[in-house]
């Protein structure tokens, strides 16, 4: 574990749906401590500090002007993601945010410029290629056990957030669909285990122009859809590999793998990207047969936070973090780069790279 300091002082700057979990998780890490929140709606922000007293209800401008704060974490909608890390940044603190890091990759570049700039870091979900099922795939292609990478298959399916999320309307909007929202995941997961890509052709449509709303409180509303909503492609990994992804929010149901990593001496069928935990499964050539690969590192139930905590770490050693900034805008080239392909019919060289992140050792994060 990295030597034990004074934790970092966080100021969250958007209480909507995914901060729950964030506000729940970060007071377990010894490495951080929140102390403001903000919110559009003041009446959200100060829900939060109701229910935690050691959290002060501010606004974004308080968090910002507040010289004791060290790392702004931001969970505002994907369209506020640039202009509130950017505000961070310029106000000298860290930044780490929800994904996407933006909305477009030539804005993620010239965000980690001013980053650097600025001698600050910036962090990025998600963080669940951190958890004990990511990275106990990652344990077995390190070892050798499947032999080279040759390709990979990543399928997320879903008929549409619309019917169960209380306001989806962002979801079909620039900065929506189902590859911003979900391809991070998946392809965030496929760089940490192959490292960075090179090019990736696609193709991509809008199914349903309009979608209807069946969840509370927006039963029965239309939304206008403006991103497609169907995404497919494959994508070359610098080291040989070739991935097949797929993203969608029209399919009704399908029998797909979530993520699967194919060698020259066997296969790993990885749990779903979104999660943290298991299942893990294991063929090798040499045995023929599934075995079922025991999960037992830290970090197995839903640990959103643990990538804001490793920043943290990070920090104080004076080492790299692995939910960076550099990984997320390199993700943020790939899944653009299916627009782009499918657009101009033809494959995509990728402009950015990445370093592979290191992988988590299991005592490395303070829990406490």
């Amino acid at each position: 574990m990295d030597g034990e300091v004074n934790p970092l002082r966080v100021g969250v700057i958007g209480c909507g749906n995914i901060s729950g979990i964030y506000f729940k998780n970060l007071p377990t890490f010894s490495a951080v401590e929140v102390v403001a929140c903000a919110d559009l709606k003041p009446e959200l922000s100060a829900e939060v500090a109701a229910s935690n007293p050691s959290i002060n209800a501010v606004t974004t401008e308080q968090i910002l002007a507040d010289p004791s704060i060290d790392i702004v974490l931001n969970l505002t909608q994907p369209g506020y993601h640039l202009e509130v890390m950017k505000a961070g940044i310029e106000a000298g603190k860290h930044v780490y945010g929800e994904k996407p890091l933006s909305i477009a990759f030539r804005d993620s570049v010239r965000l980690l410029t001013v980053a650097e700039d600025s001698g600050v870091r910036v962090g990025c979900a998600p963080d669940t290629f951190l958890g004990a099922g990511i990275q106990t795939c990652r344990e077995l292609i390190d070892s050798g056990v499947i032999g080279s990478p040759i390709g990979a298959t990543a399928f997320f399916t879903t008929p549409g957030h619309e019917r169960w999320h209380p306001a989806p309307a962002f979801y079909y909007k620039v900065g929506g669909g189902p590859m911003l929202d979900m391809g991070p995941y998946y392809l965030t997961a496929l760089v940490n285990l192959l490292g960075p890509a090179e090019s990736v052709s696609g193709t991509a449509r809008i199914t349903y122009p309009k979608r209807t709303v069946t969840s509370e409180p927006l039963n029965g509303t239309k939304i206008d859809v403006e991103v497609p909503t169907h995404v497919t492609g494959s994508v070359s990994f610098a080291n040989g590999a070739v991935a097949t992804v797929m993203t969608s929010f029209d399919v009704w149901g399908a029998e797909l793998p979530r993520l699967e990593i194919y060698g020259s001496e066997g296969t790993i069928s990885m749990p779903d990207p979104n999660t943290f935990g298991g299942p893990v499964r294991l063929l090798r050539s040499t045995i023929g047969e599934w075995e079922d690969v025991p999960v037992t590192r830290r970090f197995h139930e839903n640990f959103r936070g643990l990538g804001v905590a490793d920043m943290a770490t990070g920090i104080a050693a004076g080492r790299p973090h692995r939910a960076s900034g550099e990984l997320a805008s390199h993700v943020l080239e790939i899944m653009e780069a299916f627009g782009t392909s499918s657009d101009a019919g033809r494959r995509i060289d990728l402009t950015s790279t990445c370093a592979r992140p290191e992988s988590l050792p299991d005592d490395l994060i303070g829990v406490g």
